[in-house]
């Protein structure tokens, strides 16, 4: 036995070795690469080393060891994480839910805003906030509606007791980037909804996901191979977090999970029709819908939900959301559900500040401060979050 405990281990560095190469050799050069997208090598390297991880783990699940997004979850969790002097961090529970508070050390003579950030600690910091993360409940063991409930609940706890958190209540801002995104305009619904609450003053959508129905959009053609949300990665989560089968991935691009009587009446928000042509190719793909698989609309038909997808939320509830902070990376799969989200807005006469960031990409954001995993985008779409809330 300890013969065989000592040729595992010796064959262990092999394997990790040899798993790298290969993935190395799939994924370095079949990433896209705009012209526009600065420091291209150091975005296809990172890029190797997440779907190494990501292959690594399936490897691990499917040998019953460890879930995939668990084995992630734990890779996270060793990162270090920077300790900012000037701002106090509590960790506490609403009820259930996880949350971590953080607000500058420093007294402020006037109630400080509150954001919901993923870069809770520099917006503390640089825009003298209140910031509330929360800690929702996450894969493999939950899934939706889990993510935006927990926020959900969280978002209510906290608007009623503001002031025991030191908040100006007219000044409240929410937050999401990316899933957080998604999350947010659900959690904006309900709170809209409910006039006993503190009206909201912002909310910031950082490329968020609005729509899971239409994948033909010009930016899924053109982006569905650029790091790091690829159009495989973004159904291999999405398909987790909703529990769709990953096998109906085909059917849904090809668009034959959408019935016809629902594409006459929402097409008017979903169409790439509603794409400004400067965002088309030189040969763009035309839409196609159908031919029509009710099998597989029946197992996904829970996406054309406005928890699923924001998009297609009530004029009359739009019409009651706050002024919007909308944020888009032109190298990213998701670039046109913003289009479309700020298109919906604008019709609805919600004010909106819209941020391209032209060398952008998804996920930027969250770099802004990985000294040489940095990309000069991240630092320009960070400065500009900092300086909207500034000015709310």
């Amino acid at each position: 036995m300890a013969v065989l405990w000592l040729l595992l281990l010796a064959g262990l560095p092999s394997f990790l070795l040899g798993l790298f190469v290969w993935v190395a050799l799939q994924h370095f050069l079949a990433a896209e690469m705009p012209s526009t997208l600065k420091h291209s090598v150091k975005l296809r390297l990172m890029h190797c080393i997440i779907q190494y991880l990501i292959t690594l783990g399936n490897i691990l699940e499917k040998l019953r060891i460890c879930a995939m997004p668990r084995f992630v979850q734990f890779l996270q969790g060793l990162m270090a994480i920077k300790k900012d002097p000037n701002v106090l961090v509590t960790d506490m529970h609403f009820g259930t839910i996880p949350v971590r508070l953080l607000k500058p050390k420093e007294v402020s003579s006037q109630p400080r805003r509150d954001c919901y950030h993923s870069l809770g600690s520099l917006l503390a910091s640089e825009t003298d906030s209140v910031v509330l993360m929360v800690g929702y409940r996450k894969l493999p063991h939950y899934h939706h509606p889990v993510l935006t409930n927990d926020c959900q609940n969280a978002s209510i706890y906290f608007l009623k007791n503001l002031e025991s958190f030191g908040v100006d209540p007219s000044r409240v801002v929410l937050c999401g980037e990316s899933i957080g995104g998604w999350a947010a305009p659900t959690v904006m619904k309900t709170l809209v909804s409910n006039p006993s609450l503190p009206r909201i003053k912002a909310q910031i959508l950082i490329y968020p996901l609005v729509n899971f129905i239409n994948f033909q959009l010009p930016s899924h053609q053109q982006n569905k191979n650029v790091p790091f949300l690829t159009r495989d990665m973004l159904f291999m989560c999405l398909c987790k977090h909703l529990a769709i089968d990953i096998s109906w991935k085909d059917t849904m691009l090809a668009g034959a999970v959408i019935p016809l009587d629902k594409w006459k009446k929402y097409r008017k928000w979903l169409s790439s029709d509603n794409i400004p042509k400067r965002f088309w190719s030189q040969d763009p793909q035309p839409e196609i819908i159908g031919p029509f698989n009710e099998a597989a609309y029946l197992e996904t038909k829970h996406t054309w939900s406005t928890e699923i997808s924001p998009l297609l939320a009530d004029d009359k509830i739009i019409a009651r959301f706050p002024e919007t902070f909308l944020v888009s990376c032109e190298h990213d799969i998701l670039r046109d559900d913003v289009l479309l989200y700020k298109k919906r807005l604008e019709e609805q006469e919600v004010p909106v500040s819209w941020y391209h960031v032209e060398d952008g990409f998804h996920g930027c954001l969250v770099l802004f401060d990985k000294k040489c995993f940095s990309f000069p985008c991240s630092v320009k779409l960070t400065n500009a979050v900092v300086s909207y809330i500034k000015g709310i």
